[in-house]
């Protein structure tokens, strides 16, 4: 089978876990090889998530590098199914591969946490919040591109209909609830939805007001994601060029801590509520 031209994140992050795992362990690519009795150039490519690799050549690589947590080996060989064919998978011809890996992060999650400053939540949006905020994309983007990703945003939100959902956390700050996306109709909607979502089971929305002062983070906009090992989990960081994913344990660290300070920041969950109907009579 010849090397995936474009590995989802997914596939991408199996791959730096083994090579994590063979790196804590000494053993060279040469060796890594041999184990399974393949050309060395196998194990960069795997290692890159370019080439799958089997849930039971997993468990031989795990075992030769002595890994000790069978957790995580469990885990990482169930991460080898390839391409699980996911509803976002039709969009890929469409849409930048950045946008779909974010749609697997979340259906792969078990708790989700976002932090974010001047936009609304993606999987809080309405539709014609989220129309309104792609019509203002710099440059702008053709009708096509804008009708693919709204598909996609209003499609994210089916993770809340599953029998189990994820745990959701939004703190939001009042910058973001203030913006008047598609006009003051429009934004009295996009906040009247977020009361009906933060009555949802498992979820909550956190609002930093402008009271609270400074930020922390310079306000950039993240999501943090939680698998069922903390040792998977996954940052998700938006920008003006694109999602990123970060994964290292420093990396989680510190943003499991700036997570907890804007918590601090925030008002409960019940002023929150008391604060959005407050906006929203403003409109």
């Amino acid at each position: 089978m010849p090397p995936r031209s474009t590995p989802t994140a997914r596939q991408q992050r199996l791959g730096a876990e083994l090579r994590r795992l063979r790196e804590r362990s000494g053993t060279t690519v040469q060796q890594a090889a041999a184990l399974l009795g393949v050309d060395r150039t196998r194990i960069p490519n795997i290692e890159s998530g370019r080439l799958g690799i089997t849930a039971e050549r997993v468990r031989t690589l795990a075992h030769h590098y002595a890994c000790p947590d069978a957790a995580l080996v469990d885990l990482l060989a169930g991460m080898t199914r390839e391409r699980d064919k996911g509803w976002w998978e039709e969009h890929r011809a469409l849409l930048p591969p950045g946008l779909l890996d974010i749609c697997e992060l979340e259906h792969h999650s078990v708790e989700l946490h976002t932090a974010v400053t001047a936009h609304i939540p993606g999987l809080l949006q309405t539709e014609a919040h989220a129309r309104a905020v792609f019509e203002t994309a710099d440059p702008p983007l053709p009708a096509a591109e804008v009708r693919a990703r709204l598909a996609l945003r209003m499609g994210r939100r089916q993770i809340f209909a599953r029998e189990r959902p994820p745990t959701y956390e939004a703190v939001v700050h009042e910058a973001a609830l203030r913006m008047r996306f598609g006009g003051p109709g429009a934004a009295r909607a996009q906040l009247e939805h977020i009361l009906a979502e933060s009555e949802r089971e498992r979820t909550t929305i956190r609002v930093i007001p402008f009271t609270a002062g400074g930020l922390p983070g310079a306000g950039q906009s993240f999501t943090y994601a939680a698998a069922t090992m903390s040792q998977l989990d996954t940052v998700q960081l938006d920008s003006a060029h694109g999602s990123a994913l970060l994964d290292s344990q420093g990396e989680l660290l510190r943003y499991r801590g700036l997570l907890e300070r804007l918590r601090g920041l925030s008002l409960t969950a019940t002023a929150s509520r008391d604060a959005i109907r407050a906006i929203a009579r403003d409109l």
